[in-house]
């Protein structure tokens, strides 16, 4: 079943491709905290003039999944991959989330029809308008 996944869909973790490329020119470079792996081509490819960077992600292929660090060694802004790093966060930086929006963690403001509680009860400060004034 997880071949046919692979062969037929794209959003679940890697195709069929990109698990052959990675096999032939992928070489790992570490995992982030969420399980996704990260690879780097083994030679500078000819038609970009660097190096490719690409991530298999473990579940859906969600981009929101990347942490910080990993996002900026994917995009070429900085050189050295965050498992090579001595990096320590701040105190008032908070972990990586991933884009929650359309999963039941989801932020749901107070009076959301999707809020699992009851609205609240209108007050009666309210007079509806009336075209004649």
């Amino acid at each position: 079943m997880k071949l046919l996944t692979m062969i037929f869909t794209w959003w679940n973790g890697q195709s069929f491709n990109t698990w052959f490329y990675t096999l032939l020119h992928g070489k790992a470079v570490g995992k982030d905290e969420f399980g996704n792996t990260y690879y780097r081509a083994a030679k500078v490819d000819p038609a970009l003039g660097f190096e490719r960077r690409w991530v298999i992600y473990a579940g859906v292929s969600e981009g929101s999944m990347t942490p910080p660090g990993w996002y900026g060694w994917l995009h070429h802004t900085v050189d050295t991959p965050p498992t090579q790093e001595d990096y320590k966060p701040r105190g008032w930086q908070l972990p990586h989330l991933p884009n929650l929006t359309g999963t039941p963690e989801a932020w749901r403001p107070p009076g959301s029809m999707l809020r699992a509680n009851a609205r609240p009860k209108a007050t009666g400060d309210y007079d509806a308008w009336t075209p004649e004034g």
